[in-house]
Parts: C-alpha cells; structure tokens; sequence
C-alpha cells in the first residue's frame, strides 16, 4: 500500500488542471485496519478548493475529481470522501 505522502503528491499532481486553491488530504487507514478492502488501498478524506467547482452540483464535482484520479482508486485508493468546494463557500 502506498504511503500517505505517495498518494498526496499524486493527486496534487493529478488535480493540478482544477487549479486547486487549497488540498488537503487526510490518511483514515488506521481506522480501517483488519477491513477486508485495507488491503488493497488506504482510507482517505479529500478537501479541495477550487473555482472550477462553481456553479456545480455534488455529482459533477465528483465527476470532476474521479475523472481526474479513477485509476488510483483499483489499487492505491480503497475509500475517498471527497469534499468539492468553490472558494465562495469556504
């Protein structure tokens, strides 16, 4: 399983095209440990900012996030929360 760090400079690299004003990523794998899925990946929470969010709803926020990270959710990623905001609602 890749480390936390691995996986936060993956998706700051993956993410780089919503020009995110701000990413956090929270590493919540420890909390899973012994799920059948924890092998396969970690548990992450995402927070991202980003202008391209506006005037958007949740699913196409969502859209926006997997389209740009799908692949690392097979293997590297098993569970990500993922909060999508515009910077007019932080």
């Amino acid at each position: 399983m890749a480390a936390a760090g691995d996986i936060e400079r993956l998706l700051r690299e993956r993410l780089a095209p919503l020009a995110p004003l701000q990413l956090e990523l929270a590493d919540d794998s420890h909390l899973h440990a012994g799920h059948a899925g924890a092998r396969e990946g970690g548990h992450y929470r995402l927070v991202v900012v980003s202008a391209a969010f506006s005037g958007l709803g949740t699913v196409a926020r969502h859209r926006k996030v997997f389209g740009l990270i799908g692949d690392l959710t097979q293997h590297r990623i098993h569970a990500l929360g993922i909060k999508a905001l515009a910077p007019d609602e932080i």
